[in-house]
C-alpha cells in the first residue's frame, strides 16, 4: 500500500509516520531525509544532487524522482510507502504516478491530517523540554509533577525551540496551504483523499488513520 501523508509542521505527521512503519511495515520517504542519506553515501544521483547544491541552487524534480525511484527499487515490491513533503507540485504528482507505475505500484490513499490553526499555535509554542534529557512537556497539557524538576532526570534546565514561535507557526500554515492546493484536487477526482483530525489524542489519530487503510 502506498500513500500520502499531508499536515502542516506540529500536526503530528511523524509521528504518525513512525507508527505506521511499526504497525504496517511501512516505509516512511522524506525526500528531505532520502537527499541528505545520498549525498552521504556518494550514490550517483547524491552526487548529481550535491553538484547543484553546491551551487546554490535548488535540486530538480528530475533528481527528486531519481531518489524515488532509487528507493522504491531498494525497498521492493511487498513494503508500502509514505511519501512525506512530496509531491508539492501538480508535475511532481505527474512524475510520482510515472515512477509508481514503473514499479507496477499506485496511490491507495492521500491522508490529510487537519489541524486548527489556533490550537496548533498552542500546541507548538507550549512546548519545552529537558535540557538534560530530552524528556517533553508541555505549559498546558504536561507539567513537571514538581514544578522546575524533569520527571525523568530530576534536572532543573529546560529549553525551547527557538522557532515555536506564533509568527514562525502561522507562516508554516501559509507555507503549508498553499503547497497543498495544487495537488490536493488532483486526488480528489480520484476519490483517494481522506482527512483525519490531527487534533486529537495520538492514538486517536492512529485509530482513524488505521481505519483508513482497512
Amino acid at each position: 500500500m502506498d500513500i500520502i501523508l499531508l499536515g502542516p509542521p506540529g500536526a503530528g505527521k511523524g509521528t504518525q509516520a513512525q507508527r505506521l512503519e511499526q504497525r504496517h511495515g511501512m516505509r516512511q520517504l522524506s525526500t528531505g531525509d532520502m537527499l541528505r542519506g545520498a549525498v552521504r553515501a556518494g550514490t550517483p544521483v547524491g552526487i548529481k544532487a550535491k553538484a547543484v547544491m553546491d551551487r546554490g541552487e535548488l535540486v530538480s524534480d528530475e533528481i527528486v524522482s531519481e531518489l524515488i525511484d532509487a528507493e522504491l527499487t531498494a525497498m521492493g515490491d511487498d513494503v508500502g510507502a509514505i511519501f512525506d513533503g512530496y509531491p508539492r507540485t501538480a508535475a511532481q504528482a505527474s512524475a510520482l504516478d510515472e515512477i509508481l507505475a514503473r514499479h507496477g505500484r499506485s496511490l491507495d490513499h492521500v491522508i490529510e491530517l487537519v489541524v486548527d490553526e489556533d490550537a496548533l499555535v498552542e500546541r507548538i509554542t507550549g512546548r519545552f523540554t529537558c535540557a538534560n534529557c530530552g524528556a517533553g512537556y508541555h505549559d498546558s497539557f504536561k507539567q513537571p509533577a514538581k514544578p522546575g524538576v524533569c520527571d525523568e532526570c530530576g534536572a532543573t534546565e529546560f529549553k525551547r525551540r527557538p522557532d515555536d514561535n506564533e509568527e514562525t507557526v502561522r507562516t508554516r500554515m501559509v507555507e503549508y496551504r498553499a503547497k497543498t492546493a495544487p495537488i490536493l484536487p488532483i486526488y480528489e477526482e480520484r476519490g483517494i483523499v481522506s482527512r483525519v483530525d490531527g487534533m486529537q489524542a495520538i492514538d486517536e489519530v492512529t485509530g482513524n488513520i488505521d481505519a483508513v487503510l482497512a
